[in-house]
C-alpha cells in the first residue's frame, strides 16, 4: 500500500515540549485516528501537517510533498476542517459554497457544490441561511466546504465534537464514504468508539511521543483479560459464590459480582464449575472483552496515571 503520509520525529515546543518525537505513517485511502488526552499534542500536530504551524525538528511528507520546504504544494493536495465549523451565518448553504470555490479559483465548483449537496443530504436545505442550521448540518457543509478541490488527504480535527448521537452516527458514515471514495482521511478524536467504528488504524499520543498503533482489534489485544459479570437471584448467593472463587480478582454488588479473567474459555469453565457444583442458581452470565477505552486508559496510565481528561 502507498503512504500518503509519513511524519518522522516530529518535535515541537511551546511553554514546554509538546511533542518529544512523533513517528508515524497514513495509507492512501484509509482512516487514521490519532488519540490522546487533553493537551497531548493532538490539534499541534495537525497544525503542523497542514502548514499552520512549524515544527521545531522531524520530518513530514504529505502526497510526496515536503511539508516544510513545499509547503504550497501540501496545500495544494489537502484540507483542513478544525474543532469548530468555520461557515458563514449570513449566506446560505450553497453560498458558502459558492464562496469557498470561488476564493480557491475553481473552474467547475457550482457543478461540484450540486454534487456535495447531494453527499452531505443538505439539498432540501441548499438555499436556507446557515444562521437556521442544526449545529449538525453546520458541521457537515463545513467538512462538504473543505471537500471543494477535490483533496487527496483530509484532516479532520475533532469533527462530531458537540454534535448529538444521532448526528455523531450521520457524521460517521459520511466519513466512511469519504475514505471509500478514495480519500485519506486523518482525524483526532476523544470519542473512544468514534475511533473503534471508523478508524483502519490508531495511533495513541501521550506524553509527546506514540505509545502504540494498530487497528482497533490489536490494540485490544493488549490486554489479555476478560470480565465475567454473574448476577445471583439473591444477595445471599452472591456472598457464598464470592467465597468459592478464592483467587479470582472480584468486584462484588449486591446481587452482581464481576471476575476478572485471561478471557480463556478454560476460566469460564472453572467459574461456572465451581458455582454449579455447590448448586447456587445464577440468573444472568455476561462475557465482557476488553475494550479500547480499557487498552487507551491501561497505555495512557503506564506514563503518568489515570488523568485523562
Amino acid at each position: 500500500m502507498e503512504k500518503i503520509i509519513e511524519v518522522k520525529g516530529l518535535k515541537k515546543s511551546f511553554k514546554h515540549e509538546v511533542l518529544k518525537g512523533v513517528d508515524f505513517h497514513v495509507y492512501k485511502g484509509k482512516i487514521f485516528a490519532l488519540l490522546g488526552s487533553n493537551g497531548a499534542g493532538k490539534t499541534t500536530c495537525i497544525r503542523i501537517l497542514s502548514t499552520l504551524t512549524k515544527a521545531d525538528s522531524g520530518t513530514a511528507t504529505i502526497c510526496g510533498y515536503n511539508v516544510f520546504t513545499q509547503a504550497d504544494d501540501v496545500r495544494g493536495c489537502i484540507s483542513l476542517t478544525g474543532q469548530y465549523a468555520a461557515v458563514d451565518e449570513i449566506l446560505t448553504g450553497r453560498e458558502n459554497l459558492h464562496l469557498i470555490g470561488e476564493l480557491k479559483r475553481l473552474p467547475d465548483f457550482r457543478k461540484q457544490t450540486d454534487e456535495l449537496l447531494s453527499l452531505i443530504n443538505l439539498e432540501d436545505d441548499a438555499d436556507r441561511r446557515v444562521a437556521e442550521y442544526s449545529g449538525g448540518m453546520r458541521r457537515r457543509l463545513d467538512i462538504a466546504m473543505s471537500l471543494l478541490g477535490s483533496p487527496k488527504v483530509i484532516f479532520l480535527d475533532e469533527p462530531t465534537t458537540g454534535l448529538d448521537p444521532q448526528n455523531r452516527i450521520a457524521m460517521w458514515d459520511m466519513i466512511a464514504n469519504l475514505a471509500e471514495s478514495g480519500i485519506t482521511i486523518m482525524l483526532t478524536t476523544q470519542y473512544l468508539e468514534e475511533a473503534e467504528n471508523l478508524a483502519d488504524h490508531i495511533a495513541i499520543l501521550h506524553d509527546g511521543v506514540i505509545t502504540a498503533e494498530g487497528s482497533p482489534e490489536e490494540l485490544k489485544k493488549i490486554l489479555p483479560i476478560g470480565e465475567v459479570s454473574l448476577e445471583f437471584i439473591s444477595s445471599a448467593d452472591a456472598e457464598k459464590a464470592k467465597v468459592l472463587l478464592e483467587g479470582y480478582k472480584i468486584k462484588a454488588g449486591r446481587k452482581v459480582i464481576d471476575i476478572s479473567t485471561d478471557g480463556s474459555a478454560i476460566q469460564l469453565e472453572d467459574i461456572l464449575s465451581r458455582i454449579n457444583k455447590n448448586g447456587i442458581p445464577i440468573s444472568h452470565v455476561t462475557q465482557k472483552q476488553p475494550s479500547l477505552e480499557d487498552a487507551f486508559l491501561t497505555l495512557i496510565g503506564e506514563k503518568g496515571g489515570k488523568n485523562h481528561e
